[in-house]
C-alpha cells in the first residue's frame, strides 16, 4: 500500500471514460489499498482510479466510518429527491461549490475479489457514490453546476495556488439529461 500523487484538473486522465475491470486481481488490490491509504491519507470521502491515473472502474469511499470500494459500479435511483450542498474533489483542491445531486442512490457493482456487492447510500454516502462513478466516466462536479456556480468555481480555481494560467483545464458539457439528474448547463 502506497500513498499515491492525485491527478488534477487539466490531466486528460480524468477526461477519459475508465475501462471495466475485468481481472480480479493482485494487481486490482494493491489498486484498492492504495486508492483508500491516498483517500485516508489527503482526508478525502472517495477517491477513484482515474484520479492516480488508473484508467478502471473503481473508486474507494470513507463516508461516515463506512470504508469500502466497488469495482464496476453502476447505478440507479429509487426516487426523484434531490439534495443540494457543497461539494468538493481531491483533483481540484480548495474548491467547493453548491452541487445539486440525487439525495438516494443504489451502486450494484464488485468486491476486488469479484463478489456481487450493494451499496445503498444517502445524504453524503449518495453525493460520494455519485460524485466518483462520474469521474469513471470521465464528469467533473464542474460540469454538473448551474452557470452561476459554474463562475463562482473558475473564480476559485484561477485564484488557486495549483493553477497554471497556461495550461487551463477544459469543462465540457454533461452527458446526462437536466431532468432526470437535476444538471445545470
Amino acid at each position: 500500500m502506497t500513498v499515491q500523487p492525485i491527478r488534477l484538473l487539466g490531466d486528460p486522465v480524468l477526461r477519459t471514460a475508465a475501462d471495466p475491470v475485468v481481472d480480479f486481481d493482485k494487481e486490482l488490490r494493491n489498486l484498492v489499498r492504495d486508492l483508500v491509504e491516498t483517500m485516508r491519507n489527503e482526508g478525502g470521502a472517495g477517491l477513484a482510479a482515474p484520479q492516480l491515473g488508473v484508467g478502471l472502474r473503481v473508486f474507494a469511499f470513507d463516508v461516515d466510518e463506512v470504508v469500502g470500494h466497488i469495482v464496476n459500479p453502476t447505478l440507479s435511483f429509487p426516487d426523484e429527491e434531490e439534495q443540494d450542498g457543497p461539494e468538493g474533489c481531491l483533483s481540484i483542491p480548495g474548491i467547493y461549490v453548491d452541487t445539486k445531486r440525487r439525495q438516494h442512490v443504489v451502486a450494484n457493482g464488485f468486491t476486488e475479489f469479484g463478489d456481487p456487492v450493494q451499496l445503498v447510500g444517502t445524504g453524503l454516502m449518495a453525493r460520494c457514490v455519485q460524485h466518483e462513478t462520474d469521474h469513471l466516466d470521465g464528469v467533473l462536479f464542474l460540469d454538473r453546476l448551474d452557470s452561476a456556480g459554474r463562475k463562482e468555481a473558475w473564480k476559485q480555481i484561477r485564484a488557486a495556488e495549483w493553477y497554471e494560467e497556461d495550461k487551463p483545464p477544459v469543462v465540457k458539457e454533461s452527458p446526462h439529461s437536466r431532468g432526470i439528474f437535476g444538471l445545470g448547463r
